[in-house]
């Protein structure tokens, strides 16, 4: 099976992962002789599917991190996916990205969030062995072809003079090493700081060097990016030992684990091997606690922004007051003696954060082996990105992960494989490309990202795609394999005929079921146990019987054997599919004009201040402050009117119009010419 096989070669590497990992571990001076195509700066979630991605694309690529052996570790909680996460996670996989084969590798619990609701909106969700998903994360790296990682740390960029044919005002060249494009994945390490009740540091991460404040003075001073400033925190972990489990709630994970990649039918851990969670909720002592330690606790205390969506407790105490706040205690892996508590990201002295958690009942007697603590760093504001994510201003530079302004690993690895793939295209000649928000949640992600802005922390919702019905988790590998293959390069051939084989199977299936057409009465004949009115005397397909909530496939294929019992692999499927067709059809016209508005580009030297139309100031500062690269963009800004958006459609427009004909009448100028040509060579000398 796929997953013994994977198994089978996973440990075979695994042996040898860390012997290996020694020599790779060479220091940045050492590769002055070396070109690269692509370097990636960061090993976080972003950093390795950027690097991972730029390499498959064919390109010669360099991933620099400070340490070799935290490449792929899970800097904060040890879960992967969730709504509108999980989603992300099936679309990387779908484009041969790593973090989905890699949750499938190190999950210890696999649940589903969201069943309740329709599958558009499910949310895969996994909890996950910290060493297992760092192991398999490395080995993967490691036999990437045309990928090198050493240790060393970014102080400031090279740059050079732009290319006159391109847009930007400056181009960057490599890091001290000769290079066509880079990637910045640098997280939280972004002149960041530690925050632990009063006592600060530099840091990105406790336990690793500081960060570098070279690299941010570099873009802000050297290439004029605007910066801002967000925050992020993580909980203590608790010994799991000294935790009354028996006094929490418990959570117990699907019987039959989902896995995030198409490619697998199996996950690495057996149903029967799964490890459970637990509830747990804050009393009146935890808000008591908060409240007495606000004055040693200068992290919560300042303006930064944090993340709405994963706050400390400490603001959602303030937030909240008088609420009673969950804890899921969670497990970071098979063998480790430690709990996650999610729910309690704290950053006040270890001793308060001991008292705080012993206010909870499960965790009476609890002991702290690490306590919590805040991080603020930099981050670039990304309406200066193009949907490529490459700096608008700025030739070879792409960005991806929190450094854009976003949060959660999902949304990193989602940008990382797309500014990666997208570098490595620059770098060899080809052009960037970009995703619609009407083909995935990663589109989605980007196009907010650039056209939008954040003031907080980004995370992705179900809620932020228009298109949710049409961009489900179960059809990533049909939206995004093919083009993956077809016009990116970023997807194996082995995946990209898969994704055909799955395509062509369930276009058979559809087309058996509708080929069933039969009469109400002839289906109640069929199917005594499903409640069909007869009062209308209406023929139905298989199909439209499909949509039925108590019609499943197995159900028809067991009343018609011989033309559907060769799908049954594909029955949920089958089953969503028709489920959602209404939908989608009636979705088709609005996607279509979306797309026909983000095919109409706007050019990116454009002067709005002496636009011919008529604008408003306010709206001219929008445009000219964010520079959107499509009409689709410029229509999702906040501050553009529909009246803005009639006018620059009808400059758009003319401005085309204006470019077809004088393209046309070069053409025939050119062909005059070569006419004449023609004509003096066959004239006698």
């Amino acid at each position: 099976t796929n997953r013994e096989c994977a198994s089978h070669m996973l440990r075979k590497k695994l042996p040898f992962l860390h012997s290996l990992l020694s020599p790779v571990s060479r220091h940045v001076g050492h590769l002055t002789g070396h070109q690269y195509d692509v370097i990636v700066v960061g090993g976080g979630h972003a950093g390795t599917e950027a690097a991972a991605a730029a390499a498959r694309v064919g390109a010669e690529t360099l991933l620099i991190t400070q340490k070799i052996h935290t490449i792929g570790a899970l800097s904060c909680n040890p879960s992967l996916g969730g709504v509108g996460k999980g989603q992300l996670v099936k679309e990387v996989d779908a484009l041969d990205g790593l973090c989905g084969r890699a949750g499938d590798w190190a999950g210890i619990h696999f649940s589903i969030l969201n069943r309740r609701k329709g599958p558009a909106v499910w949310g895969p969700r996994a909890q996950l062995d910290r060493q297992r998903y760092r192991d398999f994360i490395q080995s993967e790296l490691l036999s990437t072809p045309r990928l090198t990682m050493v240790e060393g740390s970014v102080e400031e960029l090279l740059v050079t003079e732009p290319n006159p044919e391109e847009p930007g005002h400056h181009r960057v060249t490599g890091i001290r090493l000769g290079t066509q494009s880079v990637v910045l994945t640098t997280g939280t390490f972004l002149s960041g700081s530690l925050f632990v009740g009063q006592t600060t540091s530099p840091g990105g991460r406790i336990g690793d060097a500081p960060s570098s404040a070279g690299l941010s003075h570099t873009l802000r001073e050297r290439l004029g990016l605007r910066t801002g400033r967000l925050r992020t925190g993580t909980p203590p972990r608790i010994v799991k030992d000294s935790v009354d489990l028996s006094l929490a709630k418990l959570h117990l994970p699907d019987s039959h684990p989902t896995p995030f990649s198409f490619l697998n039918t199996h996950t690495h851990c057996k149903p029967e091997e799964q490890l459970p969670c637990y509830l747990t909720f804050t009393t009146p002592g935890v808000e008591r606690v908060v409240r007495e330690s606000l004055q040693l606790n200068c992290h919560i205390q300042q303006d930064t922004k944090g993340p709405r969506y994963c706050p400390s407790i400490e603001s959602r105490v303030l937030r909240f007051p008088g609420r009673s706040h969950q804890v899921w205690l969670e497990p970071e892996g098979v063998t480790s003696d430690l709990l996650y508590p999610q729910g309690l990201s704290m950053t006040m002295p270890p001793d308060i954060q001991l008292r705080l958690i012993r206010e909870i009942p499960p965790m009476r007697r609890a002991e702290i082996h690490t306590p919590g603590y805040g991080v603020q760093y930099d981050f670039v504001c990304p309406t200066q990105l193009s949907p490529a994510l490459q700096v608008k201003s700025t030739q070879g530079l792409f960005l991806a992960g929190q450094i854009n302004g976003t949060t959660g690993y999902e949304e990193a690895a989602a940008q990382g494989l797309w500014a990666g793939a997208n570098a490595a295209r620059s770098a060899l000649s080809m052009p960037t490309v970009t995703l619609s928000r009407t083909e995935s949640y990663i589109g989605v992600l980007i196009d907010d990202l650039v056209s939008r802005g954040v003031t907080e922390p980004y995370r992705m919702f179900t809620s932020r795609a228009e298109f949710r019905t049409s961009l489900r988790p179960d059809n990533a590998d049909l939206r995004l394999t093919p083009k993956g293959f077809e016009e990116v390069g970023c997807v194996s051939s082995v995946r990209y005929q898969e994704s055909l084989r799955v395509r062509n199977s369930l276009q058979d299936a559809l087309t058996a079921l509708q080929a069933l057409f039969l009469s109400t009465s002839s289906w109640k004949k069929k199917l005594p146990s499903v409640p069909i009115s007869e009062t209308k005397s209406t023929l139905l397909t298989g199909l439209d019987l499909l949509q039925y909530n108590d019609v499943t496939f197995e159900m028809l294929a067991s009343a018609f054997p011989e033309s559907l019992s060769s799908f049954m692999e594909f029955a949920q499927r089958l089953k969503i599919e028709a489920v959602y067709k209404p939908h989608c059809d009636l979705n088709k016209k609005e996607i279509e004009r979306i797309q026909r508005e983000e095919n109409m580009s706007l050019p990116q030297d454009i002067d709005y201040f002496s636009l011919p139309v008529s604008l408003s100031d306010e709206v001219r500062e929008i445009l000219d402050r964010v520079r959107p690269s499509t009409l689709g963009a410029a229509t999702r800004l906040e501050g553009i009117t529909p009246a803005a958006v009639v006018n620059l459609l009808n400059y758009v427009r003319v401005t085309e119009k204006k470019k077809e004909t004088h393209r046309n009448q070069r053409q025939q100028e050119a062909q005059r010419d070569e006419e004449l040509c023609a004509n003096s060579a066959s004239l006698p000398q």
